[in-house]
């Protein structure tokens, strides 16, 4: 079967816009409820990091909107692997893409700069005679197959297979628990940021950015361990975006207030971002912020391009608490 056979893709629908077919998809799933960024289930190898979408060729991982759409396609077609692979590379390793079966798609978003002109094709200029500069993206379809839909691939890039799990199985941790490695890489990121922490008796968790500090609700008020440190990773994304630190509108911004359409995007910015980290750490804990899916649906409705900048802060502020400390492996751009 030729290449062409093999990258027909599930799109849900066919777009010459990936912009749009990207914000279709995501904006399906919410709908559905089923947040892309949410998955309710364990690794089964049980580890943690490895439900972080990657290349089973280069070990890179997938990053931003691409993470949500792999892990969609994951959810979707009942992959328990999460290493992914272009027909090419298949082929390079020695193996191939089983016949029939179909591709899902990643985005290449690849951003560059280019000079602004006036009408006559002269360059504009800056208050210092420097060339104005707007930021544009080259942006291209990815068919990508998960390595289950391959044969004859290497161990070695296949990875372990899981064993699969039954009813008799043990769990691989207590529910809800969160062991001491995981304990003290979350305290570890905050001490390095510098944000405050304060915990006390009280009905809400929240990043109050005057005092930069993190005021939680007591432990013993969560159902598990698990949602207390996933309601704190969220609360840490905001965090990022202190002046300090990735010095981001939806944080910064003196005119932003509850329940617009400023705030309502940070939070989606939180959510996409702690949903990153928590599964980088092996957290499997509940953040219940449901109250703002309708401001999100209509930000999604109203502007294809906002999950993608989403995406995009997520990724600087899971990078900024992870990566910069250099707790993780390489990100893919």
């Amino acid at each position: 079967m030729t290449q062409e056979n093999h990258t027909i893709t599930r799109t849900n629908g066919a777009h010459n816009d990936l912009y749009q077919a990207v914000t279709d998809r995501i904006i399906a799933a919410l709908e559905s409820g089923t947040p892309p960024w949410k998955q309710p289930w364990r690794s089964v190898e049980g580890k943690a990091g490895n439900m972080m979408p990657c290349n089973a060729i280069t070990g890179r991982r997938y990053s931003g909107v691409n993470v949500l759409l792999l892990w969609m396609a994951s959810a979707e077609c009942g992959f328990h692997s999460h290493r992914w692979l272009t027909y090419r590379q298949a082929e390079a390793a020695g193996g191939h893409v089983k016949k029939g079966e179909l591709a899902n798609f990643a985005i290449l978003f690849k951003p560059f700069q280019v000079e602004l002109q006036d009408k006559e094709g002269h360059p504009l200029l800056d208050e210092q005679g420097q060339p104005i500069q707007a930021e544009r993206a080259f942006i291209k379809h990815m068919p990508l197959f998960n390595i289950e839909q391959c044969d004859g691939l290497p161990d070695s890039i296949k990875g372990t297979p899981p064993s699969p799990l039954t009813d008799s199985s043990p769990p691989q941790t207590d529910e809800g628990a969160v062991d001491t490695q995981t304990f003290n890489r979350v305290m570890t990121m905050i001490n390095q940021t510098g944000v405050s922490f304060l915990s006390h008796p009280q009905n809400q968790a929240f990043y109050r950015p005057a005092t930069d500090q993190i005021v939680m609700p007591e432990h013993q008020q969560f159902f598990t361990e698990a949602d207390y440190w996933s309601t704190v990773l969220h609360e840490l994304t905001h965090a990022t975006g202190h002046s300090l630190r990735l010095n981001r509108a939806g944080i910064t911004s003196t005119t932003r207030r509850f329940g617009d359409t400023v705030y309502g995007f940070e939070e989606l910015i939180a959510e996409i971002g702690s949903a990153f980290l928590c599964t980088e750490l092996g957290i499997f804990g509940d953040v219940q912020h449901e109250s703002y899916l309708s401001s999100w649906l209509k930000t999604l409705k109203e502007d294809k391009h906002a999950i993608f900048r989403a995406s995009r802060f997520a990724r600087e502020a899971f990078e900024y608490l992870i990566d910069h400390h250099g707790m993780a492996q390489q990100s893919a751009a």
